[in-house]
């Protein structure tokens, strides 16, 4: 198995959460249902966003996949990026450290 990060982006319309519609919050929720399924099956290692609120902001899925092009698949169909709302870079990469002590927090 093979370790790969996607980074998301927001559309740059999209850094000011009073251009948010329910149409986009509807597609954040989708996002996040797709990346618990992702969970609950063993792919999904690790999701989590920066809290900043302007455009240097970004999101990272660190998943586990058997190939590059299943990653690539992974991440073309996660809701954000095929609804448009988000942008996504692959990555090769590989998670050196873990601390499983600390508590995740898992609301969106």
């Amino acid at each position: 198995m093979n370790q790969y990060l996607y980074k998301l982006k927001l559309i740059p319309r999209l850094v000011d959460e009073n251009n948010w519609t329910e149409k986009e919050n509807a597609i954040v929720m989708e996002h996040f249902n797709a990346l618990k399924e992702l969970l609950n099956e063993n792919t999904l290692i690790m999701a989590g966003r920066t809290v900043n609120d302007d455009d240097s902001a970004f999101g990272i899925v660190v998943i586990q996949t058997n190939s590059e092009e299943e990653a690539t698949s992974i991440m073309k169909k996660d809701p954000a990026v095929r609804e448009g709302i988000m942008t996504a870079e692959l990555y090769p990469y590989h998670v050196a450290l873990y601390n499983d002590a600390f508590t995740v927090n898992q609301t969106s």
